[in-house]
């Protein structure tokens, strides 16, 4: 199974950065390629990527306050991605884990693309906050 790692550091604390990365209704501020989010039933909700507003894809998140860990399923890709909180200094260390299935391969790079753009917007945006 394809899959890759990335990382960012924010000069935000763990908690500023957390309330971005639990709440799905805050990922079209962060997340690139995510228009609208719909947040369903709790673990539930589906996102519109930009350019296809009719295209909804149904996804599962799972968070762990006290692991610092958010893990996103996509219901329609089976793209998984495993997102962490680490302190660093005054700030934070933001990880991302990214699995993508064989079937998917073909979107490797644009994925690392768009959770490095993502990563980092969210260092910044967290960062911002403050």
């Amino acid at each position: 199974m394809p899959s890759f790692h990335d990382t960012a550091t924010s000069t935000a604390p763990p908690e500023e950065v957390w309330k971005l990365l639990y709440d799905p209704a805050r990922f079209p501020d962060w997340w690139a390629g995510i228009e609208t989010v719909e947040v369903g039933r709790p673990g539930r909700y589906t996102i519109y990527p930009e350019g296809y507003p009719d295209f909804p894809m149904a996804q599962l998140l799972n968070t762990e306050r006290d692991q610092q860990r958010v893990t996103v399923s996509c219901l329609v890709s089976d793209l998984r991605f495993e997102w962490r909180l680490e302190p660093d200094g005054e700030g934070t260390r933001i990880t991302v884990d990214v699995e993508i299935p064989e079937t998917e391969a073909h979107r490797l790079d644009g994925q690392r693309e768009i959770v490095r753009t993502s990563v980092k917007r969210l260092a910044a945006l967290a960062a911002d906050r403050r």
